[in-house]
């Protein structure tokens, strides 16, 4: 654990904390499959890290149905902030949409930990396993460790949408990269020269470099 929290301290953005916690609780707890970090905004379900494909998709169905297990727990007056679900296969009376659709992706069962709650608006860290009865109280150490570095990364952040905008920023280079690198057969540090290059020449952030080759498809040069 203190390995951990060293790791976590170095990271160099909040980005890359969130990205070190959701692949630290599928290294470090045991039969977790998948773990990801939620942030619902106005009602909008964002996906700030995940690791695990089942992990946006179940963000995504959360947000869009407005029910799910940390839906719930956001709407406790109790002050609970861990939810466990044993046995997704067996009835969920309260969000019974959500239930089918977590078994459609294979979750047999789930457990988080409620970051921040503001008004409608909160966050949480989640952890998926494929089989049932996969998380016990003994899981509370790292998951509750994992989570409070989570919570203190967000405080950090000035917003969610700034979270979001980076996340999206990065996954349209990465396409760009992606065009470059099989139109031209460059390797991934030459496609990102090559953009970086165009940005600094042309004095346009990276990103509309990016958007101008996924859109139109040519040699931005």
């Amino acid at each position: 654990m203190a390995v951990l929290a060293r790791r976590l301290l170095e990271q160099e953005s909040v980005q890359a904390t969130l990205d070190e916690i959701a692949a630290a609780a599928v290294e470090l707890v045991e039969g977790c499959d998948a773990a990801g970090i939620l942030a619902v905004r106005k009602g909008r379900a964002v996906t700030l890290a995940a690791r695990g494909n089942m992990v946006s998709e179940s963000d995504r169905l959360q947000g869009e149905l407005g029910e799910g297990p940390c839906f719930d727990l956001a709407r406790r007056k109790d002050g609970a902030r861990v939810y466990r679900i044993a046995d997704m296969t067996r009835p969920q009376p309260a969000w019974e949409r959500f239930a089918a659709a977590a078994r459609e992706l294979g979750v047999g069962s789930m457990t988080g930990v409620l970051l921040y709650t503001d008004n409608d608006d909160f966050g949480a860290l989640n952890l998926y396993a494929s089989r049932p009865g996969t998380f016990g109280k003994d899981i509370e150490t790292a998951g509750w460790l994992l989570a409070s570095h989570a919570a203190v990364a967000l405080a950090d952040a000035r917003t969610i949408d700034q979270l979001q905008h980076g996340m999206e920023t990065r996954h349209a280079i990465g396409q760009a990269m992606g065009i470059l690198m099989e139109r031209h057969g460059l390797s991934e540090d030459d496609a990102f020269d090559v953009m970086r290059r165009i940005s600094q020449h042309h004095n346009v952030k990276l990103r509309d470099v990016a958007q101008r080759v996924r859109s139109e498809r040519t040699d931005p040069a």
